[in-house]
């Protein structure tokens, strides 16, 4: 792996079924770089790792699914919060349902077993300090930056303003999938540059992270004109 890339370099990825397939944009030094798409979690990561020389890869799936009985305790934190989403099953589950509901779960349980060769999954320890993956969500980053508001209806417009606030140009981020996935790189930066960083939940069900609330009052970041 190329130093001077791994240093800069983060990639997000937005997990999808079989038909919509992984999206992936890498950033690197905070501005947007190049973009993947493929329905192989193994092409995938290898683009990431291989051609890219990733750092931190931020994945929006889950890392692990239900323990069994109980919920993951970061998807009932957020809940909790205000912040929506959905409650992962147990493995079993999502394999036996009829129509392949999860099917873009199990997705992103491949990207995961892929990227762990080389990309580990973060602990609050390793955070910034090694090479490795995470998983993240664009709902509750947006909640995070937006200072406690975030609302569905208006996700591409909101995700796209905090992406023209940190000066990534969204020119290239021509659909829904490419800007989440754009939003996950985003917060992969933080962690690279040791921004400050939440976390929900334990590690044994699985850790979401996102940036630090801001208030609504603040601006996120540092406005960029758009040349």
């Amino acid at each position: 792996m190329n130093a001077m890339l791994s240093s800069l370099t983060v990639i997000g990825i937005d997990v999808g079924g079989a038909r919509k397939g992984l999206h992936a944009v890498a950033l690197r030094d905070g501005k947007y770089h190049a973009q993947m798409a493929s329905r192989d979690a193994e092409a995938l990561v290898a683009w990431c790792v291989e051609k890219m020389a990733a750092r931190w890869i931020a994945v929006d799936a889950p890392c692990r699914w239900r323990p069994g009985h109980e919920t993951r305790a970061a998807e009932r934190e957020l809940n909790r919060q205000g912040i929506r989403c959905f409650f992962t099953p147990t493995r079993a589950k999502a394999v036996a349902h009829p129509k392949n509901y999860y099917g873009w779960m199990l997705q992103g349980e491949a990207v995961f077993a892929a990227l762990e060769r080389t990309h580990p999954l973060a602990t609050p320890t390793t955070l910034a300090s090694s090479p490795g993956c995470f998983e993240t969500y664009p709902h509750a980053i947006t909640w995070h930056l937006r200072g406690g508001s975030a609302e569905v209806k208006e996700k591409r417009a909101q995700r796209l303003a905090l992406l023209q606030q940190c000066g990534v140009s969204c020119e290239e981020l021509r659909d829904q999938d490419l800007i989440d996935s754009a939003l996950c790189a985003l917060v992969a930066h933080q962690a690279l540059n040791a921004k400050p960083m939440h976390h929900y939940g334990d590690f044994k069900s699985g850790l979401i992270w996102v940036p630090e609330r801001v208030r609504i009052t603040e601006t996120p970041y540092p406005s960029h004109s758009r040349r």
